[in-house]
């Protein structure tokens, strides 16, 4: 179903309330519609019109970053090298989720308020399931994990990173600690396994 556009106005006023909720959430405070409303300059019923509830604005700050995950996973699985291609994947993802703090909220959350947000999400799961198969299918990746690990793990990776290096340090934290996960992660050859 495709929605009437805005008009100008209107469009104006939705860009407003995200770009102000964009940095609300990268300034690490909650969303709450009346704050937007406040900081955007506009009456809360302008920002209700657009948003009902600050989850539904959330993911809209959260949409190009989901977008562009997605985006990046099914290039990923053109790739022909079946652990770069998930290993590239990984990188690109918790670089994401350190970087983006919308990304955390957004994907964890159990139900979600826009269609789109439950679309993306599961397209990122399915690639990423996708990914990480093909890379156990090739051998690349040890036998006794599966698709379904990949998620909390990725999310002690960011959680340690975001918990334990400076904003300014965050990526190269998190992407160190990824290169640690992913040592355990892939299979041995015969001669290394001992």
């Amino acid at each position: 179903m495709s929605t009437a556009p805005l008009r100008k106005d209107a469009a104006r006023n939705w860009e407003r309330i995200v770009a102000v909720a964009r940095d609300l959430v990268d300034e690490g405070i909650p969303l709450q519609l009346n704050d937007v409303a406040r900081r955007a300059g506009m009456g809360v019923g302008t920002v209700y019109r657009h948003f009902p509830t600050p989850e539904a604005l959330l993911e809209t700050v959260a949409t190009p970053a989901l977008e562009a995950l997605t985006a990046h996973g099914e290039q990923a699985l053109t790739e022909d090298d079946p652990w770069r291609a998930l290993t590239g994947f990984l990188t690109r993802t918790i670089e994401a989720q350190v970087t983006d703090a919308s990304l955390t909220t957004v994907t964890a959350a159990h139900t979600d308020a826009l269609a789109r947000t439950t679309e993306l999400k599961g397209t990122l799961r399915s690639v990423g399931g996708r990914l990480f198969e093909r890379a156990r299918a090739a051998g690349v990746v040890r036998p006794d994990l599966t698709s379904g690990d990949l998620v909390p793990l990725m999310c002690g990776v960011a959680y340690a990173a975001n918990v334990h290096s400076a904003p300014a340090a965050r990526t190269e934290t998190a992407r160190r600690y990824l290169t640690t996960l992913l040592e355990g992660v892939r299979a041995r050859s015969g001669a290394d396994a001992t």
